[in-house]
């Protein structure tokens, strides 16, 4: 159907060269894509496309899926078998709105023979009737949620959405040390800034870096040992591609109060609660404050000077230092710190669009139509049969749709709500009218704070929620839900977000097990 040209060499040496390092690994390769097979060779990065470009394939194509079931795509980094298969594929389906890990984004960009079409199904979907919807970041924080941002493409720098974009702090100034690290899939911290161990100018500051692709943010949390002033220099480079040299994208330095007042710090802002970010902007190649003291995402974000600024850490940020080794780099167990939140579960770099919009049936359907039009070009032969497969599964899809939207209507609208661990589930929440009411505590690593059980007790009891509902994939990271759960009655039941398993391992699956899931749950 299709013919397969040698795979070129782009950043490994050959596809035997791969095949050689597994077997001397003691991997054995997995059945996957290959240039001696007649069918279109299809990467998707996510068991969920995976599904919906088999079901417009059908015998035509052979796909294999970068991020296996059971992973989170927000924090899968790929191996040397996804490199092969990405080698020998025809056609590269990606999610995108920085749903996958910039790795894979990476293999994808880097390893795709020239000529080979990928597809960003989110963004392509949008000509096909998809509805997209702004991510919504939880409001609910009682101290200011401050991650990383960067603004802009910078596209006058031909930077793509493989290029990187390196923050790094250079230095911190105050009366103790400041540590800001995200939470990784199994509650290992991963450093963005640790001034614990200084700042180390000969490796380009690599330890206090944070590397973010354009136009992207990442939560994180930020732990200060003692009360008092701190100041940190921030610089900012771009890297347009592998090996080529850094765009320098200007120096800042930032000013936290921790504990203290903030009168005679030379400030006209304060920010002390909603969302913020300490910004470089790729196109004006500037660093500032990005911030909405209210909450609401970008659309609601105001641009602030460092200069006259000061990020407030209150002394409710006061928390206990957790026991175990992987977090003495705060200090003794029981210990108190000020830290300002994470707010997400484990790793989490995204942009303002939620990505999950295959949770709306009818944006699975506008995936399902780029599909078959993608499929179409790579492999005009098989246009009929492309059309007749798409035709079948888009009926399907719609009996699906009409599924989902009586079963979830069918549940007293004063049950109706949802609370579960993941902000994966707005579109659902849009499309079939079931509000989600709550998330699990703001940073699953460490020990919730009273506060934090106490508010998701408070609207477990307010509203009367029948039941919380967890993914199963990341069961292990949410106890404080099921335990809260427990202590006032309430059922803990599954539901699906980003990946399959061996119980539900198709899109059609995913969507009527949630559906009846959320029905049985909350009507009882």
């Amino acid at each position: 159907m299709v013919d397969h040209p040698a795979p070129m060499p782009i950043r490994i040496r050959s596809v035997a060269a791969v095949v050689a390092v597994l077997l001397a690994s003691g991997c054995t390769a997995p059945v996957s894509l290959s240039d001696s097979d007649d069918r279109v060779q299809v990467v998707a990065t996510t068991g969920i496309l995976a599904d919906l470009v088999r079901n417009v394939g059908g015998d035509r194509v052979l796909v294999n899926s970068l991020v296996p079931d059971n992973a989170d795509a927000h924090s899968y980094e790929p191996t040397l078998r996804d490199v092969r298969n990405v080698v020998y594929a025809d056609v590269a389906f990606s999610n995108y709105l920085l749903l996958e890990t910039q790795g894979v984004i990476k293999t994808l960009d880097a390893n795709l023979r020239d000529g080979v079409p990928s597809i960003s199904l989110a963004e392509g979907a949008t000509r096909y009737a998809a509805e997209i919807i702004p991510l919504v970041e939880d409001a609910s924080l009682d101290t200011i949620w401050l991650g990383m941002r960067v603004r802009g493409t910078g596209a006058q720098y031909q930077a793509t959405r493989a290029s990187d974009v390196l923050l790094s702090a250079t230095g911190v100034s105050g009366p103790g040390d400041l540590v800001a690290y995200l939470t990784g899939a199994f509650g290992a911290p991963e450093f963005s800034i640790n001034s614990t161990d200084g700042f180390d100018a000969s490796n380009g500051f690599k330890d206090d870096t944070t590397t973010l692709p354009p136009d992207a943010h990442t939560h994180m949390s930020w732990a200060f040992t003692k009360p008092g002033v701190y100041r940190v220099t921030m610089e900012a480079r771009l890297a347009v591609a592998q090996g080529t040299k850094p765009v320098e994208l200007g120096r800042q330095t930032f000013t936290f109060a921790v504990g203290v007042e903030t009168h005679g710090l030379g400030a006209t802002t304060v920010l002390g609660a909603g969302h913020a970010d300490i910004t470089v902007d790729v196109d004006e190649r500037r660093l500032y404050v990005y911030a909405d003291p209210h909450g609401g995402g970008e659309v609601r974000q105001h641009i602030y000077d460092p200069a006259t600024t000061v990020i407030e850490v209150p002394n409710k940020a006061l928390k206990e230092i957790p026991a175990g080794p992987g977090y003495r780099f705060l200090g003794r167990p029981g210990a108190r710190v000020y830290q300002l939140p994470q707010a997400v579960l484990g790793r989490h770099v995204h942009g303002e669009i939620d990505p999950h919009l295959w949770q709306d049936v009818g944006n699975a359907q506008a995936y399902v139509e780029l599909i078959r039009d993608t499929l179409i070009g790579v492999d005009p032969a098989g246009a009929a049969e492309y059309h007749r497969n798409a035709d079948a599964y888009l009926a399907e899809l719609s009996a699906l749709d009409t599924y989902v939207a009586e079963t979830i209507a069918s549940i007293p609208p004063a049950s109706r709500y949802l609370v579960t661990t993941h902000d994966a589930f707005a579109y659902l929440a849009h499309a079939y009218g079931i509000p989600v009411a709550g998330f699990v505590t703001p940073n699953p690593a460490t020990e919730p704070s009273l506060a934090d059980r106490r508010k998701l007790t408070e609207t477990i009891r307010n509203l009367h929620v029948r039941a919380v509902f967890l993914e199963p994939n990341l069961r292990a990271r949410s106890s404080t839900l099921a335990e809260v759960a427990r202590e006032q009655g309430v059922r803990v039941c599954p539901i699906y977000g980003d990946a399959f398993d061996r119980t539900v391992n198709t899109y059609v699956r995913m969507m009527r097990f949630n559906a009846a899931s959320l029905k049985e749950c909350l009507s009882r």
